[in-house]
């Protein structure tokens, strides 16, 4: 029975609690729509913007290394990649393994172009 009263007593206490004006439920609309539709066209961005770091290959490397500050991309085109790629086949250093497979996909092996080799 105490509950009965003390639920009452709050309803008593702040009357326009539950009472919300057409005009205010059509802006609340308003904002949940435009709200539904930002997050919905970020969401669609996210998932179907090309990633330019992403993958490797066309003479691109992008490599992700474990960094102080959870992790690194390294990122290289044309000549760097080049350069990049023969000195991870000539190297066994964490890095340069993780390069391989990269490089490889970026048609930058030695085996895949014998520019690379080292003279």
């Amino acid at each position: 029975m105490e509950l009965i009263s003390w639920t009452s007593m709050y309803a008593k206490t702040n009357p326009t609690a539950a009472h919300i004006s057409p005009r205010q439920k059509r802006i609340f609309a308003v904002a949940a729509v435009v709200v539904v539709v930002l997050f919905g066209g970020l969401a669609a961005w996210g998932a179907t913007a090309h990633d330019t770091y992403g993958t490797s290959g066309h003479g691109c490397v992008s490599v992700t290394v474990p960094n102080s500050t959870g992790g690194a991309v390294l990122h290289y085109c044309g000549k760097p990649a080049r350069n990049f790629c023969q000195a991870s086949f000539g190297s066994g250093d964490p890095v340069s393994l993780r390069a391989r497979p990269q490089c490889e996909l970026a048609g930058l092996s030695p085996a895949a172009n014998p520019e690379t080799v080292a003279s």
